[in-house]
């Protein structure tokens, strides 16, 4: 299984608020449809993350490139370079170290249950998003 090419796939916790809030958000300005979604325990989340040799302990955020992955701060960062506009902006945040901006992920990260809930049910893609999840 291969990225079609100029396509990047977006592995992400299907049971968070904020990461569906996220997915959510990446399809409403993704006008390009340069992202493809799949959950990270669904079966080709778990292919990509063996493919790429990503451990099995990461639930992070996780953008897949053709090449490469991205985690954490350095993969939402890159996503906001790549849906455009205004939210290209955010990349000014790189100058920031990436230790200090995964520590505030991490932080978010912990506490995302307790702060936001846990969804019942993994997100389900209405029948127009369909085709954009592996």
């Amino acid at each position: 299984m291969e990225l079609p090419h100029g396509k990047s796939l977006i592995l992400f916790d299907g049971y968070c608020h904020v990461c569906s809030r996220f997915v959510r958000f990446i399809l409403k300005y993704d006008r390009k449809e340069v992202f493809l979604f799949a959950p990270l325990g669904s079966r080709a989340g778990l292919f990509w993350k063996e493919k790429r040799q990503i451990s099995e302990s990461v639930d992070s955020v996780i953008l897949i490139e053709q090449d490469t992955f991205l985690i954490k701060s350095d993969a939402v960062l890159k996503i906001a370079k790549r849906l455009g506009g205004f939210f290209k902006l955010l990349f000014v945040f790189r100058v920031i170290s990436q230790s200090r901006r995964d520590r505030i992920y991490d932080l978010i990260a912990r506490n995302r249950f307790r702060w936001f809930g846990r969804r019942e049910s993994c997100m389900l893609p209405t029948k127009e998003q369909s085709a954009r999840f592996l």
